[in-house]
């Protein structure tokens, strides 16, 4: 069976670009409305007008780690909509540094942004979706948040941590309707390493080899969409490398840490 999302009101986070954009685009085309989120109003109204239909979709600029911002946000949807269907944690912050060269600081901000706003977020969307009786979360995780590979280290464990939160709530919630999706991607061509923070907290400011080389972000999108329709729930998206890691790390972690230490990550 298909699920139909004709209609249905979904909210995506770190919307303006990239893999935000792209699913965006895909949501659309099925017949959903869309709700845009970023810190970036004018590049969401950009998106918006990108969309079949744009009178139908809704930007709600927001910058994720502040919680006032996000009952306002979630507020706006509510009235304007009357309810909300799913939700998109897509929002997110990459890193490019070895453990022993990153700050405490950039440790605290990539888990703030990776997954205490998300928890936050998916928290006060879980309110309203429970009264309705349905609803359901997507995280957008990656592949490092199985694997755990060098320079990646807060990151890997952010992605970690929003993985194993999002399978409680599913554990916790399932019978009262609540579904729960985690999308693992691995390399996706977006701007994701050029925003990517430094172990000083700084951005990158440069695309990585892996990255260059990698599937779009519509490809990725295309993908995730046919996974979630599907019903599935625990969902890798990548090459055949990415996806083997994945499969290595639940069936034998001895040795996916053999090879990680051999692999070339940048």
């Amino acid at each position: 069976m298909t699920i139909s999302l004709q209609d249905k009101v979904i909210w995506i986070t770190g919307a303006s670009g990239g893999i935000g954009e792209a699913l965006a685009k895909q949501f659309a085309a099925a017949g959903a409305k869309v709700v845009l989120s970023a810190r970036r109003r004018t590049e969401l109204e950009r998106v918006q007008q990108s969309l079949p239909q744009p009178e139908r979709h809704l930007t709600v600029p927001l910058d994720i780690c502040d919680e006032h911002a996000q009952q306002q946000a979630l507020d706006k949807i509510i009235h304007h909509y009357g309810r909300l269907d799913w939700l998109i944690n897509n929002a997110g912050i990459s890193q490019r540094a070895l453990v022993m060269d990153t700050s405490s600081d950039t440790d605290r901000k990539i888990m703030e942004i990776d997954y205490f706003a998300q928890v936050a977020l998916s928290r006060r969307v879980l309110s309203v979706m429970l009264k309705q009786g349905t609803g359901q979360l997507v995280f957008i995780s990656s592949v490092a948040g199985l694997v755990g590979t060098q320079y990646r280290g807060s990151y890997s464990a952010a992605k970690a941590a929003l993985h194993l939160w999002a399978n409680s709530v599913r554990a916790e919630l399932y019978n009262q309707g609540i579904r729960v999706a985690v999308v693992f991607p691995g390399f996706v061509k977006t701007a994701v390493s050029m925003n990517a923070l430094t172990g000083s907290g700084e951005a990158l400011g440069k695309m990585d080899d892996a990255q260059a080389k990698a599937m779009t972000a519509d490809e990725f999108a295309t993908a995730t969409l046919k996974a979630l329709r599907k019903g599935n729930s625990y969902i890798v998206i990548g090459g055949f490398k990415e996806k083997l890691a994945a499969c290595i790390a639940r069936l034998s972690p001895e040795l996916l840490y053999r090879l990680i230490r051999k692999s070339k990550v940048r």
